[in-house]
Formats: C-alpha cells, sequence, structure tokens
C-alpha cells in the first residue's frame, strides 16, 4: 500500500544497535540530514543494544546496519508493528536495501510520505516442553531444528494442519517464510519465493534420501516438528539469532504471527533488481564466434562477458 500524505511531520525513529565504527558514523550523518528536513520529526534514537523499541510513538523506523539488524528490530516492536526502512551496512542486504548514500537523495520523498509499505508474513514459533511449559518466539525468517553439537543424523516428524507428511532425515529442518527464503533456506538448495507471499517453505538439511525435496505450503496451516529420539546437541534457532535446546519429549508448533512485518519501500525498488544485484545473476556469459583463421590456430576461444 502507498504511504498517503497527511498532516504534520512524519515521525521518524533511528534504530542502529550495532557498535561498529561504520554503522555509528552513518547514523551521525542520518541524524544530520533528518533534521534539516522540514517535513520529518526526529523522535528518538536508538543506539544501544539494551534499547528497548516496543512501544515507540513513530511513523517509520529506520535501521542502520545489515538484514540482522532488522530481524532484532521487528522481534523488538513484538504486537505493535511499524513500518521499517533498512539502510544497508551490512553484506548482502535483501532487507536492508538502501545504502548510506541513497538516503539524503530520497529524504524529500521520505517527508512527502511518497512511498510504498509492503506487509510480509511473520510467524510464531512456540517451543513446548515435555513438562508442559512453552515459550514463544516471534520470527520473520525461519524456524529450524538442527542436529547441532550432536553431530549425529537425526529424524525429524513433520504435521501440517494435523496431518502427518513424512519423515526427514538429516541434519535438521526449516520452515521458512517467504522472507526468510533468500537466507538459511536458500544455503540449503531451497526455493526463493516472492517476499509478499502468504506461504511457508519446507527444506530439509542434507537430507538422507534423494526423493526428499523441499516443499511449500500455506501459512493459514499449523506446522509441528517433533523428533522421536533425540540426541545430546539437538537445538531449535529463531532468525538464526535465538537458539535453545530441543530436549527430549519437546515440540515446535510453528503458525503465521497475527501481526506483519511492515517494510517500508522508496522509489525505484524492485524484487527482480535485488536478486540480480544481491545473487550476482548477469545472465549466460556470450561467446564470441572465431574467425576462420583463429579455428585453425585454437585461438579466440575466451569469453566475452
Amino acid at each position: 500500500m502507498e504511504m498517503t500524505a497527511s498532516r504534520g511531520p512524519l515521525r521518524v525513529v533511528l534504530v542502529a544497535r550495532d557498535h561498529r565504527d561504520s554503522v555509528q558514523s552513518a547514523l551521525q550523518n542520518l541524524v544530520s540530514c533528518l533534521e534539516g528536513e522540514s517535513g520529518i520529526e526526529l523522535t528518538a534514537t536508538f543506539s544501544r543494544e539494551e534499547d528497548n523499541i516496543s512501544g515507540v510513538n513513530a511513523d517509520v523506523a529506520v535501521v542502520l546496519g545489515g538484514d540482522g539488524s532488522i530481524l532484532r528490530a521487528c522481534r523488538s516492536l513484538g504486537a505493535a508493528q511499524i513500518p521499517i526502512l533498512g539502510v544497508n551496512l551490512g553484506r548482502l542486504g535483501f532487507l536492508a536495501d538502501l545504502s548510506p548514500d541513497d538516503v539524503p537523495e530520497l529524504v524529500p520523498d521520505l517527508a512527502s510520505r511518497n512511498f510504498e509499505i509492503v506487509s510480509h508474513l511473520m510467524f510464531e514459533c512456540v517451543h513446548q516442553h515435555a513438562d508442559g511449559t512453552e515459550e514463544k518466539y516471534l520470527g520473520l525468517n525461519e524456524a529450524s531444528l538442527l542436529s547441532g553439537a550432536s553431530l549425529q543424523m537425526i529424524d525429524i516428524e513433520l504435521t501440517i494442519a494435523g496431518e502427518m507428511v513424512t519423515t526427514f532425515s538429516g541434519d535438521g529442518l526449516i520452515i521458512s517464510t517467504p522472507v526468510g527464503s533468500t537466507a538459511h533456506n536458500l544455503s540449503a538448495g531451497g526455493p526463493i519465493l516472492r517476499q509478499d507471499l502468504r506461504a511457508f517453505v519446507v527444506t530439509p538439511i542434507c537430507p538422507h534420501a534423494l526423493t526428499i525435496r523441499p516443499i511449500i505450503d500455506r501459512a493459514t496451516a499449523e506446522y509441528i516438528m517433533t523428533i522421536p529420539d533425540v540426541p545430546e546437541g539437538v537445538m531449535l534457532a529463531v532468525d538464526g539469532q535465538i537458539k535453545v535446546p530441543y530436549r527430549p519429549g519437546d515440540r515446535v508448533v510453528m503458525r503465521q504471527a497475527p501481526v506483519s512485518f511492515l517494510l517500508a519501500r522508496l522509489r525505484g525498488h524492485s524484487f527482480y533488481s535485488t536478486l540480480h544485484r544481491k545473487l550476482g545473476w548477469h545472465g549466460q556469459p556470450r561467446y564470441r564466434r572465431p574467425r576462420r583463421s583463429e579455428e585453425s590456430s585454437g585461438e579466440g576461444m575466451s569469453e566475452e562477458v
């Protein structure tokens, strides 16, 4: 949806809880840039790891760092999600798509609310223990059961919408959102999903059967993972940032969260252009046809990129 103009300045908070010099320097430059814009009210700056941003009174949160910084920020917002604009000071940056050099040019668009807000699927992961207790985690990328320090193959039973799917034998199992499809899921051989789809992708890690392949199913279903025989060292990981031991008798329930991740996209964004830039999709190399004299000598067979 488009962010339409309204009365009053756009209320912005800055989040830069990465202590690297490059991030803190970019933060100071951004503060100076935004404070000089009449259509923006800079309401708060969060630069410490312990800063709590839940319940913040703002229209947009600008997060400096990488995609990991955005994952932490959207989890911190909890049930009160606000649009997040990411400024990339990390590596790939699928979500944090702007570079610090882009920001000054785009501040007028931000001030005039000339940007799109895209809603993305989030999940709720419930870790149910054998003693009846449970913990709930809000996530954006994926929940994974991993063999971890057990250093052995594990058998994971998966149920979707009350129906037993199969037992995955291997190093683990990933249940990912479309946003997370370009993270651990992609590394494990899973498919890339458009980020605004409402579906989960299930991807086995090093499966012990050639016929086992990733599957995609609806987000409205409930996904349950259990391990009948749990060796010591198995872990549950949420977004690659929350890591907790998985014990005998535990089970993991994953479902669509009641809230969505709201990503602010300024002009010029394209899903496929992002894949081209981030994944190096430059097409197939072209080969120059050799001249007759070169054919006889074996020359002229080099790539023309």
